[in-house]
C-alpha cells in the first residue's frame, strides 16, 4: 500500500492522507476523500499514512489493523468503518477492530493474530517518523507532490487545493 513509487509519467499523481484513526477530524475528512475518488478515479492514488496520536491509546493498534485489512484485500472499507466508530474504539478496542474486521468480510482471526504478533508495527512506526521528518504534527494532514496541506488547522479549502494540484499534475488544469 505505501511502497509505490512516487510520482512519475507511468503512475497516477499519489495523494498521501496522514490519518489517526482514533481522529474525528479524520472521519469528518472522508467526505473529501470520497469526492477526490469519484472526480479523479485511479488517476489519483490515495494512500493510508499512519500518525497514531498518543492521545489516543487505540490509534496505534488500529493503525496496525488497517495495514493488515489491506493486505487482505479491504483497507479502505476497513478504515472508513473503524474512522465511522471512533468514538467507540476508546472503550471497544481491539475487540472492536475485530468486530469491524468480520463486518467488512475479512478475516478477523488473522486479524487479531496480526495485532498479537505486531506483524504491522515496523510499517506504523516508519509511517510515524517519516511523518513528523516531513512535518507533520496532526491530522489529517494531506501531502501532494510535495505540497503539505494541514487539516487538522482548517479543512477548509483543502479538497480546492488538493484537485488544484491534482489537475495540474494530471495534465487538466
Amino acid at each position: 500500500m505505501n511502497d509505490a513509487p512516487r510520482n512519475d509519467a507511468a503512475s497516477p499523481a499519489v495523494l498521501e492522507f496522514w490519518c489517526e484513526l482514533q481522529c474525528t477530524d479524520c472521519r469528518a475528512s472522508l467526505e473529501d476523500l470520497r469526492a477526490l475518488r469519484a472526480r479523479y478515479g485511479d488517476a489519483l492514488d490515495i494512500r493510508l499514512r499512519h500518525f497514531p496520536l498518543a492521545k489516543h491509546a487505540q490509534a496505534y493498534p488500529a493503525a496496525e489493523a488497517a495495514e493488515e485489512a489491506f493486505t487482505q484485500g479491504a483497507g479502505w472499507p476497513f478504515t472508513e468503518a473503524v474512522l465511522s466508530r471512533a468514538e467507540e474504539l476508546a472503550s471497544g478496542g481491539q475487540r472492536l477492530l475485530v468486530k469491524i474486521a468480520q463486518e467488512v468480510g475479512l478475516d478477523a482471526e488473522e486479524l487479531d493474530t496480526a495485532l498479537v504478533d505486531g506483524r504491522h508495527m515496523l510499517t506504523v512506526d516508519a509511517d510515524e517518523a517519516e511523518g513528523r521528518a516531513i512535518g507533520v504534527t496532526g491530522t489529517p494532514t494531506y501531502v501532494i507532490d510535495g505540497v503539505r496541506l494541514d487539516g487538522g488547522q482548517s479543512m477548509e479549502g483543502l479538497r480546492e487545493r488538493i484537485e488544484e494540484i491534482a489537475d495540474r499534475l494530471l495534465g487538466r488544469a
